[in-house]
């Protein structure tokens, strides 16, 4: 597929100014939210890879895939920021990286085999039961100052290390960093909202590079996939992605760290429903 020959020059200029603009949004919201800035990639890959005739049945792989590919150093840059301001739990962090690896990965290698639409909907109905339940939500330990609140022990034995391998699973398929679902659920185990978020913007580089590999292996050889691509990932909208994500990540992470946890908490919450109505809208049944 020769896009430079299907498409006039102002055309791919101004693809190319839509993802430089993704990639300054995505890279705000990692260090807002703890996300890895894919509840903003995938939407947005998804139009572009659409407009530029990529098969349906492949698409939303390749969107996701490429989104994971931004978050790896997104998350890095994300996580940097936040660990230097004292919010990100190393102890939680440790004992939910193994799984959280191996789930990602498995996920990331089995994606071949599944349709784009059910990808479609596990993003969709995991992020609207999260985001009401955050908007709703009623004050609680977790919102209290650092030092106020008593932190359950997180992370340890079987059911934890089984709550992060389904984290990694799923936000790898969704072509998250793991923001979306780590950060209510670290919450909700009583972790202030600030360390909550740091936390998960370091679960973003955990998930992105398993994940990212597992694509990569299941698209080897492909029919339909854009040119410059490696597996279902597209390495010229990546990089024109994180080009400029990188530079506005500390930004995102001082406004967090500025702002009332409960209106943290209610902001993600809206802006995870609207994210989530935005995907299932173009599922095809």
């Amino acid at each position: 597929m020769d896009i430079a020959a299907s498409h006039s020059s102002d055309v791919l200029i101004l693809m190319t100014t839509g993802l430089l603009l993704t990639g300054i949004i995505a890279g705000l919201l990692a260090g807002l939210l703890g996300v890895g800035g894919g509840i903003v990639i995938v939407p947005v890959l998804f139009l572009l890879f659409t407009y530029l005739d990529v098969p349906d049945a492949i698409i939303m792989h390749m969107a996701v895939a490429t989104s994971l590919a931004t978050i790896i150093p997104i998350s890095v840059s994300s996580a940097r920021s936040h660990y230097g301001r004292g919010a990100v739990d190393m102890s939680v962090f440790r004992n939910w990286t193994p799984p959280m690896l191996i789930g990602a990965g498995v996920a990331g290698a089995a994606s071949g085999g599944l349709d784009s639409s059910y990808l479609q909907l596990l993003f969709g109905g995991i992020a609207i039961y999260v985001s009401l339940s955050m908007i709703r939500g009623k004050a609680s330990a977790s919102d209290a100052a650092p030092g106020e609140a008593e932190i359950a022990p997180l992370g340890r034995g079987t059911s934890g290390k089984a709550i992060a391998g389904v984290i990694g699973g799923a936000s790898a398929l969704m072509g998250i960093g793991g923001g979306s679902i780590a950060v209510p659920v670290l919450s909700a185990l009583a972790l202030p909202v600030h360390r909550a978020v740091g936390t998960a913007a370091a679960f973003g580089f955990l998930i992105a590079v398993p994940g990212a590999l597992g694509f990569v292996w299941a698209g080897l050889d492909v029919d339909g996939r854009l040119p410059f691509s490696f597996g279902f990932v597209n390495i010229p909208a990546a990089l024109i992605i994180f080009s400029t994500s990188l530079f506005t990540v500390p930004l995102g992470s001082r406004i967090a760290h500025a702002l009332n946890p409960k209106g943290l908490r209610r902001a993600f919450g809206f802006f995870l429903l609207l994210s989530a109505l935005n995907i299932l809208s173009g599922v095809a049944f």
